[in-house]
């Protein structure tokens, strides 16, 4: 698989100076953890399940959560266990590759069991998502991740979500990061990436956010959000992938403020249309959450409508400026330092301290491909519409 993989390839050299890397449920941690992108949830109850996995993969979807948690009734669970097992078994004998799949569980003892009742169809399964994470809950799901690698013999990646009251509340926020880093760094090698459960952050203050709104415009949601980099997003070798909290909103809702997309950047063509599409269906909220989470440290995110993949994949494609950028700051004989002025002669590179985000840009432009010179984030997006 690979992101733009739907898009024809003529159409795909148009686009990229460097396309974006193949790769497989078996490619690096490395490599899997920046190319999550758009993660789209879906319940385990629903009855075609298998069919839309292909479905979805066929859109461009890479990465996928079968949520048996909040998203299912309590009464439900049972059901939707027996349901996965059958349609994971769908899968496997079509033999067509699914994304990247993930099952989100409510209890440890989930775990093991759900991984030795798959059979020979657990090897399309990536691993599993843990709620409500925190050193006293996390710990034993990691351990029951760990007990049913070795019962499985297949490598098995944990996503603990961040989520809880104790992460939220001012006086608790502290020590629980401080737990959270101490289990997720003892099994660092199992834990994919870390997500943001903001909706409920939101929950436990009674807030919900319009769809004018981003995550950052609610200070307790952003304040934790930042605390969650600070501890978990360092980039001196000891942090974690960080994925955007999930979008909400896919209909259109009454507006109270103008929109927020320029004009500018559609005028080519039929990209006018592509806006006022956007805009009637609130996308151009979400697209400034996006640009947002990659300012504030989180590479992919949390999705629960398929018309929210393309955005965030678009908007996750490196530029060919900061691809160039990141390129001259990270040239062998750059290693002593010092300050260049970039190639496309706007800004300053100063070595020494650009050279963790370089590094990271290069990661993202290998998952995510590079831009040509004069493709921006609408033509990705028009592209991805017309096919």
């Amino acid at each position: 698989m690979r992101h733009f993989g739907h898009i024809p390839p003529a159409a795909r050299q148009g686009l990229f100076h460097r396309e974006p890397c193949a790769f497989t449920a078996d490619s690096p941690a490395r490599i899997l953890s920046a190319a999550l992108g758009a993660t789209l949830y879906s319940p385990a109850t629903r009855p075609k399940l298998a069919d839309d996995i292909v479905k979805q993969a066929g859109r461009g979807v890479v990465s996928m959560v079968l949520c048996l948690e909040d998203s299912i009734d309590d009464a439900d669970v049972g059901g939707a266990e027996a349901n996965l097992i059958r349609q994971f078994a769908a899968l496997h004998k079509s033999g067509i590759e699914p994304p990247l799949l993930f099952i989100r569980v409510r209890e440890s003892g989930q775990i093991p069991d759900l991984a030795a009742r798959l059979g020979a169809a657990g090897e399309l399964l990536s691993g599993f998502v843990v709620p409500k994470f925190t050193e006293e809950r996390g710990a034993p799901f990691l351990e029951a991740l760990t007990a049913a690698e070795a019962a499985t013999g297949r490598r098995l990646f944990a996503m603990p979500v961040l989520e809880s009251p104790e992460l939220l509340h001012l006086e608790t926020r502290t020590e629980a990061l401080a737990g959270i880093a101490r289990t997720v760094d003892k099994y660092r090698d199992r834990v994919l990436a870390l997500r943001l459960g903001v909706t409920d952050f939101c929950s436990a203050y009674g807030l919900r956010r319009s769809p004018e709104m981003t995550a950052y415009d609610v200070g307790i949601v952003a304040s934790v959000i930042a605390d969650v980099v600070n501890v978990l997003g360092r980039s001196d070798g000891t942090g974690f992938t960080i994925t955007g909290p999930v979008w909400e909103y896919f209909r259109l809702q009454e507006r109270m403020f103008k929109p927020q997309l320029r004009r500018s950047p559609f005028l080519a063509g039929r990209a006018e249309e592509l806006r006022t599409s956007l805009i009637e269906h609130d996308m151009d909220g979400l697209l400034r959450e996006i640009e947002l989470d990659r300012t504030n440290g989180l590479l992919g995110k949390t999705c629960i409508h398929p018309s929210h993949v393309l955005p965030v994949h678009a908007l996750s494609v490196v530029s060919h400026e900061e691809y160039s950028d990141a390129q001259d700051i990270l040239r062998p004989e750059r290693g002593g330092g010092g300050v260049l002025r970039s190639a496309y002669t706007n800004k300053m590179n100063e070595v020494k301290p650009h050279r963790a985000w370089a590094e990271r840009t290069l990661v993202r432009a290998e998952a995510f491909g590079v831009a040509r010179e004069d493709v921006g984030f609408v033509e990705l997006l028009a592209a991805g519409v017309a096919h």
